[in-house]
């Protein structure tokens, strides 16, 4: 039986993800958000959701640019205090120990210790109610050698992303593999 929950902003799984962004002055400032993921493949484009109050959003729309942040398991207190308070009146990076890094390709700071960071370029901006939803163009992805895989792309058991409940308010890790994509369903249809 299937029970109503009516219209939530509710989807599984909600990665965790940290933006960069630099302040009108230049001062760095990250922000965790669980509303973003891919939106585009050509160009690689991410969607990062924030609110007007934010001032994140406020740093986006001055510079035209930001990172994604990718934080690994061992980093949740970090990730988690970065959502926490907002840097118009705290320094989160001092205040986490984490390292802000100038990235070379767009105007926006990334966290040196965590193992994933995607550059990106603001490309479109659009109101959606509560939240203003931002794309930006991926200029450049840069990874933690220590993350690769023998293919050489990143691990994601090595990478230990978190996962976000929304509705249960928890992080969770990545589990074990379940199957390779395009070919566990391979043969369904031959009958």
């Amino acid at each position: 039986m299937r029970i109503s929950l009516g219209p939530r902003a509710l989807a599984y799984p909600t990665p965790v993800f940290v933006i960069g962004t630099y302040d009108a002055s230049g001062k760095p400032n990250i922000m965790t958000v669980a509303w973003a993921g891919i939106c585009c493949s050509s160009p690689p484009c991410v969607a990062i959701a924030t609110r007007k109050a934010t001032y994140t959003y406020g740093n986006i729309v001055e510079r035209k640019a930001f990172t994604l942040n990718i934080p690994s398991e061992k980093h949740m207190r970090e990730t988690d205090y970065a959502g926490l308070v907002s840097g118009r009146a705290d320094d989160k990076f001092a205040a986490t120990g984490l390292t802000a890094v100038r990235s070379t390709v767009v105007d926006a700071p990334y966290v040196e210790e965590f193992p994933l960071v995607i550059e990106c370029a603001l490309r479109h901006s659009f109101e959606l109610g509560l939240h203003t939803q931002f794309v930006g163009e991926i200029l450049d992805v840069k990874v933690d050698d220590a993350t690769l895989g023998p293919d050489g792309l990143p691990d994601i058991e090595k990478l230990k992303p978190m996962l976000f409940s929304p509705d249960g308010r928890g992080y969770y890790g990545v589990g074990p593999l379940l199957g390779k994509p395009f070919s566990v369903g391979t043969g369904i249809g031959d009958r």
